[in-house]
């Protein structure tokens, strides 16, 4: 079913959206849930709860992309859960490792930027055509890591890598994400 569709029994406020939702992506939903819970349990209540703010936020937004949509609203609620779950026993787990490597390549004026929309807009920019630029394979494994929350073993399962090609892919990869970020001005 096209997506225009199911945006379209949203605002008509047909139930048969969510349904149509789950269909076409409850499967990609509960991955990316999976990747940062782990649990199966948790992953159906954000995939869940992802159809119920999706249900409250259309209308009036209309996405450009409904996966995309869909996908940042339930990483969004698994990282909520995840940081509500763990917040007695922090330093454990994938998620606080996948922060701290990405804190390595990501200075805090760059954070502070997405709080001004403007710049928030700029950096969305400058990360758009870094995913563009970088090769297939540093791509999937930048997005299975940093998106998706898969660990190192998961991404080298799925791709059929090694674990040193894919702990060097991402390496590389945010090595050259810290250097374009400085040549944006992002650092000092």
């Amino acid at each position: 079913m096209e997506d225009q569709i199911i945006i379209d029994k949203y605002f008509a406020r047909d139930e048969q959206a969510i349904g149509d939702t789950r269909d076409k992506y409850g499967r990609l939903l509960r991955s990316i849930a999976y990747g940062i819970l782990k649990s199966h349990e948790d992953s159906e209540e954000c995939e869940n709860d992802t159809y119920l703010k999706t249900w409250n936020t259309i209308p009036p937004t209309r996405p450009s992309s409904l996966q995309a949509f869909l996908a940042k609203i339930t990483r969004n609620l698994s990282l909520d859960r995840y940081d509500k779950m763990h917040a007695a026993k922090r330093g454990s787990g994938e998620v606080p490792l996948m922060i701290d490597e990405l804190e390595e390549c990501i200075p805090d004026s760059a954070l502070a930027a997405t709080d001004d929309e403007a710049d928030g807009d700029e950096l969305k920019r400058i990360l758009d055509k870094f995913l563009e630029g970088l090769s297939p394979d540093a791509r999937k494994v930048f997005m299975r890591r940093y998106f998706f929350g898969d660990s190192v073993n998961e991404i080298a399962d799925r791709f059929g890598f090694g674990l040193s090609k894919v702990k060097m892919t991402l390496a590389r990869t945010r090595d050259s994400l810290k250097d374009l970020l400085q040549k944006e001005g992002y650092y000092g």
